[in-house]
């Protein structure tokens, strides 16, 4: 087998699918199921146990999570992380491959990643084209659940990679860093809601909806076709870069897509719109359908 290199951002089905038949899952490299579906639509926990892949586990944004914030999935503290991912057999050492079961390939993966970045992890992964084209290239699933021996996780938050609530105002009148919104158009233009919320967008964000990033079988786009997507935008990513969407996760695909491009510094605001429209004083939330009434 090919050597992977461990701060990778991506590994394909294939060298994950010979790195489980090799028996190589385990203290030195962990597979996470981090999907998450809408309660009323998809159980994300019940078709884990039904079917993943071999040797993984799953990794539970419900619970991984600060549930004192009254805004979804926001960042746990790092002794809460620590504690959570070492009970889930990850060690500081440990080569962690996330994943998810997304109907586009991948949704939630990106978040795990950029949480794992977040709390000083430098190799983990994510698990291009995700579970959905893992089973359609064929490869083992099991409805055997792993119980991983526990490790030791030191986490130490890396604030560069993340933005704050004040951090993102300071911004709106000194533009020191570059926003981008990942959210569909409709919705950072203000013309649909935002699963229940007025929509609009921070002054001065550019909008690249995430999937943008994906091909139509859900694998991510050639780096090549990646800059060409943040060039159009007029995004200069030898510049600060600061991700945002609707609760920050699929913010979490701008970073995924720029560290392919080299550039490992890209910020998510983890409170994003959900924190931005309760928070922002009105002026700072721009809106086509506010603006045209």
């Amino acid at each position: 087998m090919a050597p992977q290199v461990l701060a990778r951002a991506l590994v394909t089905a294939k060298w994950l699918s010979e790195a489980v038949r090799a028996g190589r899952v385990g203290p030195s490299l962990r597979v996470l199921d981090a999907s998450w579906y809408p309660p009323q639509e998809r159980n994300a926990r019940q078709e884990f146990k039904e079917r993943h892949i071999p040797g993984a586990s799953f990794f539970d944004i419900e619970e991984c999570r600060d549930k004192s914030s009254p805004y979804d999935f926001m960042l746990p503290s790092p002794s809460h992380f620590a504690d959570y991912v070492g009970r889930l057999g990850v060690g500081s050492d440990t080569h962690v491959v996330v994943y998810d079961g997304d109907e586009l390939g991948t949704f939630y993966a990106p978040r795990a990643w950029w949480m794992f970045r977040v709390f000083g992890h430098k190799e983990v992964s994510v698990l291009n084209g995700g579970f959905k084209n893992w089973v359609k290239e064929g490869h083992p699933v099991t409805a055997e659940v792993s119980q991983p021996e526990p490790a030791v996780f030191k986490a130490r938050l890396n604030t560069v990679l993340v933005k704050t609530f004040e951090e993102m105002i300071q911004n709106v009148g000194s533009l020191r860093f570059q926003v981008v919104d990942s959210r569909p158009e409709g919705r950072f233009r203000g013309t649909e809601l935002d699963q229940g919320l007025e929509s609009g967008h921070i002054p001065g964000s550019v909008n690249i909806p995430f999937h943008s990033f994906l091909t139509e079988t859900g694998h991510e786009k050639s780096i090549e076709e990646i800059q060409q997507i943040f060039h159009e935008k007029e995004v200069d990513l030898s510049k600060p870069l600061t991700a945002t969407c609707r609760k920050g996760v699929t913010a979490c695909h701008i970073a995924l897509a720029a560290y392919l491009c080299g550039k490992r510094d890209v910020a998510v605001y983890d409170g994003s719109w959900s924190e931005w429209f309760h928070r922002a004083p009105p002026r700072y939330k721009v809106s086509e359908l506010k603006r045209n009434k």
